[in-house]
Parts: C-alpha cells; structure tokens; sequence
C-alpha cells in the first residue's frame, strides 16, 4: 500500500481529493490498513468490492463510531499543540496516547513528519463515497486488533466481525494500536496465512 496523502513522504494535497481515489488507483490487489489506513481500506473495499481480493483490518477506524470521551479529550490535546503551532508537544501527545514507551523513539520522527505534511496549508476537503452496508461487503476480511488497543478499537474490531460476512477476528496479545509496531512477527505470520488461503 502506498503512502497516503498526509503521511510518509506523500504531501498533502492543497483541491479538495479522495483517499479511496488514492488507493484505488493501485487496485486490483488485496488491501491492508491500520488505524485510519484501515478506515481507507475499509471504505475502498466497499466501493471497489470487484477489485478487492482480500482485507486486512488492523486496529481500524470506523467513520460512524460514537468516539469516547477519553478519545475526544486526547484529539483535544492534540489539536490545541498543534492550533499552538507546537508540532513537537502534539507529537508526544500523540506518542503518549499511541505508542508503547519502548518504540516511542522509532515512531517520533514518522509522526512528526506527517503532521508537519497535514499542517503545511490548511485542510482540504475529503470527499467520501457513499458508505455501503458492511453486510454487502462480499470480500474475504480478516480484522486485527492488540489486546491492549484502546475500547474504542476493541469495540470496532468485534462490530466489523460481527456484520462483514466472511470475517475472521484476531486478537493479538501483547499489543496495542500498532500491532506491527508491538508484535511484527505475530502480525506477519497471521498476514501470510491470511493471504495464501
């Protein structure tokens, strides 16, 4: 999967664009994504369900959840360092609320350097396709998620298994919002049995 707009070394467009547009353009393929990478792959799939082969869900937004006051209140922090113009304070707020200590200083200048891209002009406007039920999605999906992911995370892994047909759920312990981060091999190893299937 490529970067997308806003992060890695991808800028962030300045004309109002679509992130399923972005990753459509690289299908057909199987598609994994994690936090708001899953949200993508999530919609993507959705629209585009003849071009999907397979989806991999990793700690995955929801476009739709009632978010918890605990992630609200962390969004808020957030959002005040970076109205402040302190990229390094959002930064660790975001290591803070995301990141296991351990890997803080790999993750450190991959987040700053992706808020730097989202915060170079002001936000465009993201157009979405129209969400369709996740019962019609007819696509084999595995959805992952780190025993010591957020409840929010947790809550969403469990609803995406319950309504998508053909989903499996894998609870990865040990790890947080970053599965790959926290546990690479045991999410490589579910990744290539998933995938050879």
């Amino acid at each position: 999967m490529p970067d997308l707009p806003g992060w890695g070394e991808t800028p962030l467009p300045t004309e109002p664009f679509s992130f399923v547009d972005v990753v459509a353009e690289h299908l057909p393929a199987a598609l994994v994504g994690n936090s708001f990478g899953g949200a993508v792959a999530l919609r993507t799939a959705l629209a585009h369900q003849d071009r999907v082969t397979k989806l991999v869900l990793v700690g995955a937004g929801f476009p739709t959840w009632d978010w918890t006051e605990d992630l609200r209140a962390y969004w808020a922090e957030e959002e005040k360092a970076i109205d402040a113009g302190d990229l390094d304070g959002a930064t660790e707020v975001t290591l803070e609320y995301w990141v296991k200590p351990e890997h803080r200083d790999e993750i450190r200048p991959q987040q700053r350097r992706a808020l730097e891209l989202q915060t170079a002009h002001p936000e465009p406007e993201l157009l979405w396709p129209e969400m369709a039920p996740l019962k019609s999605l007819a696509i084999p999906t595995l959805v992952v998620v780190g025993s010591d992911d957020k409840p929010d995370f947790q809550k969403i892994a469990q609803h995406l298994a319950e309504e998508i047909p053909d989903a499996d759920l894998a609870v990865v312990p040990g790890a947080g919002h970053l599965v790959g981060v926290d546990e690479p091999d045991e999410l490589n190893a579910l990744l290539l049995e998933f995938l050879a299937e």
